[in-house]
Protein backbone atom coordinates (compact mmCIF):
# COMPACT_ATOMS: atom_id res chain seq x y z
CA UNK A 1 0.00 0.00 0.00
CA UNK A 2 1.47 3.43 -1.08
CA UNK A 3 1.33 6.71 1.13
CA UNK A 4 -1.49 8.25 -0.62
CA UNK A 5 -3.80 5.06 -0.17
CA UNK A 6 -2.30 5.01 3.46
CA UNK A 7 -3.25 8.59 3.68
CA UNK A 8 -6.77 7.98 2.55
CA UNK A 9 -7.59 4.62 4.55
CA UNK A 10 -6.50 7.06 7.61
CA UNK A 11 -9.11 9.86 6.09
CA UNK A 12 -11.67 7.01 6.15
CA UNK A 13 -11.32 5.62 9.46
CA UNK A 14 -10.83 9.50 11.26
CA UNK A 15 -14.12 10.33 9.22
CA UNK A 16 -16.25 7.37 10.51
CA UNK A 17 -14.73 6.99 14.53
CA UNK A 18 -16.46 11.00 14.30
CA UNK A 19 -19.92 9.83 13.21
CA UNK A 20 -19.71 6.95 15.08
CA UNK A 21 -18.69 9.45 18.56
CA UNK A 22 -22.03 11.64 17.01
CA UNK A 23 -23.94 8.55 16.97
CA UNK A 24 -23.77 8.08 20.76
CA UNK A 25 -24.99 11.82 21.64
CA UNK A 26 -27.65 14.09 21.17
CA UNK A 27 -25.20 16.94 20.78
CA UNK A 28 -21.93 17.39 21.10
CA UNK A 29 -19.16 20.52 21.66
CA UNK A 30 -15.47 20.37 19.89
CA UNK A 31 -13.61 19.93 22.79
CA UNK A 32 -15.49 16.93 23.90
CA UNK A 33 -15.81 15.91 20.34
CA UNK A 34 -12.07 15.62 20.70
CA UNK A 35 -11.83 13.72 23.71
CA UNK A 36 -13.62 10.67 22.47
CA UNK A 37 -11.97 10.66 19.08
CA UNK A 38 -8.67 11.24 20.32
CA UNK A 39 -8.19 13.75 17.08
CA UNK A 40 -6.72 17.05 17.52
CA UNK A 41 -8.99 20.24 17.07
CA UNK A 42 -7.58 21.48 14.25
CA UNK A 43 -8.03 18.13 12.30
CA UNK A 44 -11.46 17.58 13.93
CA UNK A 45 -12.75 21.16 12.54
CA UNK A 46 -11.08 20.10 9.40
CA UNK A 47 -13.42 16.79 8.90
CA UNK A 48 -16.40 18.56 10.49
CA UNK A 49 -16.13 20.90 7.38
CA UNK A 50 -16.27 18.63 5.34
CA UNK A 51 -19.25 16.22 6.83
CA UNK A 52 -21.28 19.44 7.00
CA UNK A 53 -21.12 20.62 3.75
CA UNK A 54 -21.73 17.01 2.85
CA UNK A 55 -25.10 17.48 4.85
CA UNK A 56 -24.13 14.53 7.25
CA UNK A 57 -23.65 16.91 10.76
CA UNK A 58 -25.65 20.28 11.79
CA UNK A 59 -23.42 22.59 13.74
CA UNK A 60 -25.88 25.17 15.64
CA UNK A 61 -25.52 28.29 17.06
CA UNK A 62 -24.36 27.44 20.41
CA UNK A 63 -21.34 25.91 17.89
CA UNK A 64 -22.82 22.06 19.34
CA UNK A 65 -22.28 19.54 16.68
CA UNK A 66 -25.09 16.42 15.99
CA UNK A 67 -25.57 14.28 12.94
CA UNK A 68 -28.58 15.04 10.41
CA UNK A 69 -31.16 12.51 9.40
CA UNK A 70 -29.53 12.11 6.09
CA UNK A 71 -27.03 9.09 8.37
CA UNK A 72 -30.45 7.46 9.07
CA UNK A 73 -31.80 7.85 5.19
CA UNK A 74 -28.69 6.02 4.29
CA UNK A 75 -29.20 3.00 6.50
CA UNK A 76 -33.04 3.11 5.96
CA UNK A 77 -32.47 2.58 2.57
CA UNK A 78 -29.43 -0.03 2.77
CA UNK A 79 -31.90 -2.11 5.41
CA UNK A 80 -34.33 -2.37 2.38
CA UNK A 81 -32.12 -4.19 0.02
CA UNK A 82 -31.18 -7.30 2.71
CA UNK A 83 -32.98 -10.29 2.41
CA UNK A 84 -32.16 -12.29 6.41
CA UNK A 85 -33.17 -15.30 4.85
CA UNK A 86 -30.76 -15.23 1.94
CA UNK A 87 -28.05 -13.11 3.60
CA UNK A 88 -27.81 -16.12 6.22
CA UNK A 89 -28.06 -18.94 3.68
CA UNK A 90 -24.16 -18.77 3.45
CA UNK A 91 -23.19 -18.97 7.52
CA UNK A 92 -25.88 -21.46 8.27
CA UNK A 93 -24.06 -23.57 5.43
CA UNK A 94 -20.69 -22.87 6.82
CA UNK A 95 -21.76 -23.73 10.44
CA UNK A 96 -23.66 -26.93 9.29
CA UNK A 97 -20.70 -27.64 7.63
CA UNK A 98 -17.84 -26.87 10.68
CA UNK A 99 -20.24 -28.32 13.27
CA UNK A 100 -21.91 -31.74 10.84
CA UNK A 101 -25.51 -30.93 12.32
CA UNK A 102 -28.62 -29.56 11.05
CA UNK A 103 -29.07 -25.70 11.27
CA UNK A 104 -31.92 -23.65 11.45
CA UNK A 105 -33.14 -20.34 11.36
CA UNK A 106 -36.22 -19.31 13.40
CA UNK A 107 -38.28 -16.07 13.96
CA UNK A 108 -40.82 -14.87 16.48
CA UNK A 109 -44.31 -14.87 14.89
CA UNK A 110 -47.34 -14.07 17.55
CA UNK A 111 -46.67 -16.35 19.78
CA UNK A 112 -44.91 -19.38 18.28
CA UNK A 113 -41.14 -19.49 16.44
CA UNK A 114 -41.27 -19.99 12.53
CA UNK A 115 -38.47 -21.80 10.75
CA UNK A 116 -37.60 -19.72 7.64
CA UNK A 117 -34.19 -21.49 6.46
CA UNK A 118 -32.77 -24.69 7.34
CA UNK A 119 -29.27 -26.41 5.87
CA UNK A 120 -29.18 -30.12 6.69
CA UNK A 121 -26.89 -32.19 8.60
CA UNK A 122 -23.73 -34.50 6.67
CA UNK A 123 -25.36 -37.17 8.08
CA UNK A 124 -28.22 -39.89 6.69
CA UNK A 125 -29.92 -39.80 10.34
CA UNK A 126 -31.08 -36.21 10.01
CA UNK A 127 -34.30 -34.41 11.73
CA UNK A 128 -37.55 -33.83 10.73
CA UNK A 129 -38.22 -30.28 10.59
CA UNK A 130 -38.95 -27.93 7.51
CA UNK A 131 -39.28 -24.57 6.73
CA UNK A 132 -42.40 -22.94 7.56
CA UNK A 133 -43.01 -25.00 10.36
CA UNK A 134 -43.57 -23.68 13.91
CA UNK A 135 -42.52 -24.61 16.99
CA UNK A 136 -43.23 -23.45 21.07
CA UNK A 137 -41.06 -20.71 22.87
CA UNK A 138 -40.78 -22.09 25.94
CA UNK A 139 -39.33 -25.49 25.09
CA UNK A 140 -36.87 -25.33 22.16
CA UNK A 141 -33.84 -23.18 21.98
CA UNK A 142 -34.75 -20.80 19.41
CA UNK A 143 -38.14 -20.13 21.48
CA UNK A 144 -36.47 -19.87 24.79
CA UNK A 145 -34.43 -16.76 22.82
CA UNK A 146 -37.10 -14.95 21.92
CA UNK A 147 -38.67 -15.17 25.63
CA UNK A 148 -35.71 -14.15 26.69
CA UNK A 149 -35.69 -11.04 25.10
CA UNK A 150 -39.22 -9.95 26.58
CA UNK A 151 -39.97 -6.74 29.04
CA UNK A 152 -41.72 -8.53 32.54
CA UNK A 153 -45.48 -7.37 30.65
CA UNK A 154 -44.34 -9.60 27.67
CA UNK A 155 -43.25 -12.51 29.22
CA UNK A 156 -46.40 -12.07 32.07
CA UNK A 157 -49.15 -12.00 29.17
CA UNK A 158 -47.31 -15.20 27.38
CA UNK A 159 -47.59 -17.30 30.49
CA UNK A 160 -50.92 -16.37 31.36
CA UNK A 161 -52.25 -17.56 28.03
CA UNK A 162 -49.82 -20.76 27.47
CA UNK A 163 -49.65 -23.63 29.73
CA UNK A 164 -46.34 -25.30 29.91
CA UNK A 165 -47.62 -28.65 29.08
CA UNK A 166 -44.84 -31.16 28.69
CA UNK A 167 -43.89 -32.35 25.04
CA UNK A 168 -41.38 -34.89 26.94
CA UNK A 169 -40.25 -35.65 30.08
CA UNK A 170 -37.47 -33.51 29.99
CA UNK A 171 -39.63 -30.39 29.17
CA UNK A 172 -39.84 -27.10 31.90
CA UNK A 173 -43.79 -26.80 33.34
CA UNK A 174 -42.64 -24.52 35.99
CA UNK A 175 -43.24 -21.30 35.29
CA UNK A 176 -40.59 -20.29 38.50
CA UNK A 177 -37.85 -22.55 36.38
CA UNK A 178 -38.35 -21.04 33.25
CA UNK A 179 -37.79 -17.74 34.71
CA UNK A 180 -34.21 -18.76 35.86
CA UNK A 181 -33.78 -20.61 32.80
CA UNK A 182 -34.29 -17.25 30.77
CA UNK A 183 -32.50 -14.88 33.40
CA UNK A 184 -29.13 -17.21 32.66
CA UNK A 185 -29.70 -16.90 28.60
CA UNK A 186 -29.56 -13.22 28.84
CA UNK A 187 -26.69 -13.30 30.96
CA UNK A 188 -25.38 -15.89 29.00
CA UNK A 189 -26.38 -15.01 25.12
CA UNK A 190 -27.02 -18.26 24.03
CA UNK A 191 -29.97 -20.95 24.85
CA UNK A 192 -30.31 -24.86 25.13
CA UNK A 193 -33.26 -27.21 24.72
CA UNK A 194 -32.27 -30.20 26.31
CA UNK A 195 -34.53 -33.16 24.53
CA UNK A 196 -37.58 -30.76 26.24
CA UNK A 197 -39.23 -30.56 22.34
CA UNK A 198 -38.09 -33.53 20.96
CA UNK A 199 -36.49 -36.90 22.98
CA UNK A 200 -32.76 -37.47 21.89
CA UNK A 201 -32.31 -34.06 20.25
CA UNK A 202 -30.39 -31.02 21.34
CA UNK A 203 -30.37 -27.97 20.04
CA UNK A 204 -28.20 -24.84 20.71
CA UNK A 205 -29.38 -21.40 19.66
CA UNK A 206 -27.76 -17.80 20.00
CA UNK A 207 -29.58 -14.63 18.73
CA UNK A 208 -29.27 -12.42 15.80
CA UNK A 209 -29.85 -8.63 16.23
CA UNK A 210 -30.69 -5.70 14.15
CA UNK A 211 -29.17 -1.88 14.52
CA UNK A 212 -31.67 -1.09 17.26
CA UNK A 213 -30.48 -3.88 19.48
CA UNK A 214 -33.60 -5.53 18.88
CA UNK A 215 -33.65 -9.89 18.29
CA UNK A 216 -35.07 -9.96 14.75
CA UNK A 217 -33.98 -13.99 14.24
CA UNK A 218 -32.16 -17.06 16.11
CA UNK A 219 -29.83 -19.49 14.66
CA UNK A 220 -30.19 -22.97 16.51
CA UNK A 221 -27.79 -26.20 15.70
CA UNK A 222 -29.48 -29.45 16.67
CA UNK A 223 -27.77 -32.73 17.79
CA UNK A 224 -28.78 -36.21 17.84
CA UNK A 225 -27.98 -37.03 21.59
CA UNK A 226 -26.07 -39.71 20.64
CA UNK A 227 -23.79 -37.65 18.51
CA UNK A 228 -23.57 -35.03 20.95
CA UNK A 229 -20.25 -34.01 23.00
CA UNK A 230 -20.41 -32.75 26.25
CA UNK A 231 -16.90 -32.11 26.50
CA UNK A 232 -17.59 -29.55 23.41
CA UNK A 233 -20.01 -27.49 24.32
CA UNK A 234 -17.71 -24.85 24.27
CA UNK A 235 -16.34 -25.10 21.22
CA UNK A 236 -19.74 -25.51 19.99
CA UNK A 237 -21.21 -22.33 21.88
CA UNK A 238 -18.63 -20.15 20.32
CA UNK A 239 -19.20 -21.40 16.45
CA UNK A 240 -22.77 -20.38 16.99
CA UNK A 241 -22.79 -17.23 18.52
CA UNK A 242 -19.80 -16.32 15.90
CA UNK A 243 -22.22 -16.97 13.36
CA UNK A 244 -24.87 -15.25 15.01
CA UNK A 245 -22.52 -12.09 15.67
CA UNK A 246 -21.55 -11.88 11.95
CA UNK A 247 -25.07 -12.10 11.20
CA UNK A 248 -26.02 -9.36 13.15
CA UNK A 249 -23.35 -7.21 12.04
CA UNK A 250 -24.74 -7.18 8.40
CA UNK A 251 -27.93 -6.62 9.97
CA UNK A 252 -26.37 -3.08 11.52
CA UNK A 253 -25.92 -3.93 15.33
CA UNK A 254 -22.98 -2.34 17.28
CA UNK A 255 -22.82 -5.29 19.61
Amino acid sequence: MGRDDEKQMSAVSRTIAILEALSGVEAINLENLAKITNLPKATLLRFLSTLISLGYVHRDSADMYRLTLRMFSIGSRSLSHIDLVSAARPFARKLAEELGETVHMGILEDDSAIYVLKEESKYTIRMYSRVGKAIPLYCTAIGKIFLSEMSEDELGAYLSTHRLKPFTPKSITSEEELREELSAIRENGWSMDDEEHEMNIRCIAAPIKDYSGKTIAAISVSWPVFRFEEGSLDAMVDAIKATTTKLSSIMGSMD
